[in-house]
């Protein structure tokens, strides 16, 4: 019995549960809103001044220019060469790709005497 005297028998003690946490904080609602009212003000300034200065400038370099030119033509094509194939076609193309594969899951003949 003296081994267990040291042994505490009261209830286990869980984090977040208890005198100190009791619950949730609430957030304060009217700091909030003035916060929020005071963006709103501000994006409308913002968006006047917007509309006043549509100056764009653009920094990229002309091999990037071109680079994202070339890349929006490619995905046009592939855009366009999907579309122009019906599903029939698709599974068709797939089944005659399928017959010229060679059948690498075929079990080869084994033999102790060759």
């Amino acid at each position: 019995m003296s081994e267990y005297a040291t042994v505490q028998k009261s209830a286990l003690k869980i984090k977040g549960v208890g005198d100190i946490s009791a619950g949730k904080k609430k957030k304060k609602k009217n700091k909030e809103s003035k916060h929020r009212m005071e963006q709103v003000v501000t994006s409308q300034n913002d968006d006047e001044e917007v509309k006043t200065k549509k100056v764009y400038l653009d920094k990229r370099t002309p091999a990037q220019i071109a680079f994202d030119k070339m890349q929006e033509k490619r995905q046009m094509e592939r855009i366009l060469n999907k579309a122009s194939k019906t599903h029939k076609h698709r599974v068709e193309d797939f089944n005659r790709h399928l017959d010229n594969l060679t059948e690498h899951y075929d079990i080869p003949k084994v033999s102790w005497t060759k």
